[in-house]
């Protein structure tokens, strides 16, 4: 047997000696609604309920994790703005979590509700030996779609756990008026740099892991395997993405002060006035949250799945189409 890779063919033998395409593991119990497949007729009440379990589910997710691991994330934030041998305020360490569940429920929700319905697409136009770049690239979609809110969000939620400002209101409010609106939107190249990669790559990792489980267990996942499989992709990818992580926190806690002209001159200035290892500040906090994170996120994504999956009406109750008459 050839070993597992992102690349994986995903048909595996039967106990008859047949084959079976993980579509058709997939395909029971689905938990979200599954778009035609080729050759057949699309119905777009599929595709608008994709759309709406996605937002609820990736809503909900994103607002279970934010608020359990904020101080985690609070303290790698301050770990990484830290120039030198400056010390670490442990106080506040939830400063700014009100304001940042206001971006973090549209974001996570708008990131959901884009990817399930881009995979879907994708999974069909890609052969079933290259699935993995169906998901990385629905990771990528998703990310893109999710940054016009992620952004100002993480700006406003970083500068509050630095201390700069008391609230969220009053953040979004000095910021607009000493920088403009595009202070909102400081540091965006390096967010997408770091968290586009992210999205792609851990959202590709779990995909492919839950796909090869799948194939060896015959077998739907339970919560508990999601989010043992969402542990490793969060904590993988928020190793090999902690450089970029490091970049993010300088560039968007400058402000005005333009210490920094970019992102090249920003890892240029921190290696030349730091070193190299400045740029994996914060490794060890930032593995820690998002490999909890992980487990948190997609256990109760895949939970809230199911749940809303549980609660779809039958098919042939749903409006189809051109429905031919008999």
């Amino acid at each position: 047997m050839a070993p597992l890779t992102l690349g994986l063919d995903t048909t595996t033998t039967t106990g008859s000696g047949g084959k079976m395409h993980i579509a058709h593991l997939e395909s029971r119990s689905k938990p979200f609604a599954s778009l035609s497949a080729k050759g057949e007729e699309e119905n777009p009440f599929d595709f608008l309920r994709t759309v709406f379990e996605g937002v609820i589910a990736g809503g909900a997710a994103g607002v279970v994790v934010e608020t359990a691991l904020y101080p985690i994330d609070t303290i790698k934030t301050r770990l990484q703005a830290v120039r030198g041998g400056g010390q670490i305020v442990w106080k506040g360490l939830y400063s700014g979590l009100a304001g940042n569940i206001a971006g973090v429920l549209p974001a996570s929700a708008l990131f959901v509700g884009v990817y399930e319905p881009a995979k879907q697409k994708l999974l069909k136009a890609f052969p079933e030996n290259l699935s993995a770049f169906a998901h990385l690239t629905a990771g990528v979609i998703g990310g893109l779609a999710a940054s016009f809110v992620r952004v100002p969000t993480e700006v406003v939620k970083t500068r509050m756990q630095m201390g700069q400002f008391s609230s969220a209101p009053n953040a979004v409010r000095l910021i607009v008026s000493k920088e403009g609106f595009k202070g909102l939107y400081a540091g965006y190249g390096s967010f997408l740099l770091r968290d586009l990669p992210f999205d792609a790559i851990q959202f590709c990792i779990y995909e492919q892991l839950r796909i090869g489980y799948k194939i060896a267990a015959q077998r739907d996942l339970n919560d508990a395997e999601n989010a043992v499989i969402g542990a490793f992709a969060g904590a993988v990818t928020g190793a090999v993405t902690t450089p970029l992580d490091v970049i993010k926190t300088r560039l968007m806690i400058q402000g005005s002060a333009n210490q920094y002209k970019g992102v090249m001159d920003c890892v240029q200035t921190v290696i030349r006035e730091e070193g190299p290892a400045a740029l994996l500040k914060g490794i060890g906090p930032r593995v820690l949250w998002i490999g909890i994170g992980g487990s948190i996120f997609f256990g109760v994504l895949e939970s809230a799945k199911r749940k809303l999956a549980e609660r779809r009406p039958p098919s042939s109750s749903l409006p189809h189409l051109n429905s031919k008459q008999d």
